[in-house]
């Protein structure tokens, strides 16, 4: 045996266990170091993207379609007549009985823009920018209450526990802001949405990635202002010893949720200076203010449009606005006129301030509810409609998406879609290719599945919407 097999024999025996120390070392490292790095950093898509950031005004209790974008003159022609036996086949209703008179439209249409989009006439300042908006009338969801239906249309699921549109769209881009959440939330109408956070939470996604609800008056968020005898250094270095603490116990056991505790705490810090600066609106010109029907003092829609324009200015990846208060089951005229009043003309204005800042092209603005309504009158009056999943529309603006154009069709009461049927997921599906993403590909190992937004029934980009 030669001194060369020797030398082999010795370092593979003895020097083995050694081997395996360094190996294990240096996974350590990289585990602890993927742990701690930002899990917020800007990060890049699949292929180019379309649209960087995405502002979704969210109608939470179900706006009716046939009072706004889908105008039906059958429906009108055979207002309080039976509809159609063959029209209910198999047809489940929330809480009227299916066989109850039809309802004619409310209000009267017509055509706007060089592309002759019909809307309502409650929605005059919408009607102004219909040359920018992608309207979709052959949308359809699963879930016929309004809870299921909203975390469907927020999560691909009617089931509580899935990560949001925002909390993926978070965890696949990152944010580019450093100094505000890259997911934001504002609530406004009669209460907050059925659905409750859950429409905006991380689901199995590391809480990092969930949506922050932001107040539009005052402090955005309750105590950012140092109380009493605390001053900024008390503060810094308290957080720096936490900070320190944390990051030791994160490097023995890698958990994400120790990265996110971290990265709230400084996110906390940096927005005592950027929160009152963005809630500072005497920078904004008063014909921004009256654009938008602001009134600074006052919480109001209005106002949250404007802030969603400053938030992506600053580099918010996502921001959502919802407005819950479209749950006409009866007082429908009235109703109507009050939340169309109160949203109409900040939904255009942000359209407009958006296009004038040259932000439009990068920012994918959504506009709908988590279904429609019915076109049988609600009950035995007058003034009503019930919960409608298998047609509602939607509009889109900005993000790549192709403008002036109005897509798909419903029958001639708006009771069911007829052309082009675009379901939550094909929805969902589309928002994520304009953001540079193959939805089959963006998913998360969780319970021995590769989740994701689409689930695994069928779901597919609508690319007649693309630009």
């Amino acid at each position: 045996m030669t001194n060369q097999d020797l030398s082999r024999r010795w370092f593979l025996k003895d020097c083995g266990v050694g081997l395996g120390a360094i190996a294990a070392s240096q996974l350590l490292h990289e585990a602890t170091h993927a742990a701690t790095a930002d899990p917020l950093a800007a990060k890049q898509p699949h292929f180019p993207a379309k649209a960087k950031n995405i502002i979704y005004l969210f109608m939470a209790g179900a706006p009716s379609h046939l009072e706004m974008f889908d105008y039906k003159p059958q429906l009108a022609k055979f207002d309080g007549t039976l509809p159609p036996p063959e029209l209910l086949e198999g047809y489940r209703a929330a809480f009227i009985n299916p066989n109850s008179k039809l309802l004619g439209p409310k209000f009267k249409f017509a055509k706007h823009g060089e592309c002759g989009a019909e809307i309502s006439e409650l929605l005059p300042h919408t009607a102004q920018v219909a040359d920018d908006l992608t309207i979709v009338k052959s949308m359809r969801t699963d879930a016929f209450n309004h809870a299921p239906a909203q975390i469907m249309m927020n999560t691909g699921s009617p089931l509580f526990g899935k990560p949001s549109l925002g909390a993926w769209t978070l965890y696949g881009l990152g944010s580019e802001s450093r100094d505000l959440p890259g997911f934001v939330v504002f609530s406004s109408g009669t209460k907050g949405p059925s659905g409750g956070s859950s429409n905006w939470g991380s689901g199995f996604l590391p809480t990092v990635y969930q949506g922050v609800q932001l107040r539009s008056v005052g402090d955005p968020v309750l105590y950012l202002s140092n109380p009493a005898g605390i001053d900024d250094k008390v503060q810094r270095d308290s957080l720096d010893a936490i900070t320190e603490l944390n990051r030791k116990r994160l490097a023995v056991t890698g958990d994400p949720e120790i990265a996110t505790r971290i990265n709230s705490f400084e996110m906390a810090y940096r927005m005592q200076a950027s929160g009152p600066e963005l809630m500072d609106l005497s920078s904004e010109p008063q014909h921004v203010l009256d654009m938008y029907g602001v009134d600074p003092g006052e919480s109001s829609f209005a106002k949250n449009c404007l802030l969603a324009r400053r938030l992506v200015e600053r580099g918010v990846r996502y921001v959502q606005l919802f407005h819950e208060a479209w749950d006409q089951h009866g007082n429908l005229v009235n109703d109507l006129k009050k939340n169309c009043l109160n949203t109409d003309q900040a939904c255009a204005a942000l359209i407009k301030d958006l296009k004038r800042q040259g932000l439009l092209e990068d920012t994918l603005v959504i506009w709908g509810g988590e279904f429609g309504r019915t076109p049988m009158v609600q009950g035995g009056g007058s003034d009503g409609r019930d919960h409608h999943p298998n047609a509602f529309t939607m509009w889109m603006a900005g993000g790549g998406m192709k403008p002036g154009v109005t897509y798909g069709e419903t029958d001639d009461f708006g009771f069911k879609t007829t052309v082009d049927e675009v379901h939550v997921r094909d929805l969902h599906a589309t928002i994520l290719h304009q953001l540079g993403f193959d939805h089959h590909r963006l998913s998360v190992k969780f319970q021995g599945l590769d989740q994701r937004l689409t689930g695994v029934e069928p779901a597919r980009v609508v690319k007649e919407l693309l630009a």
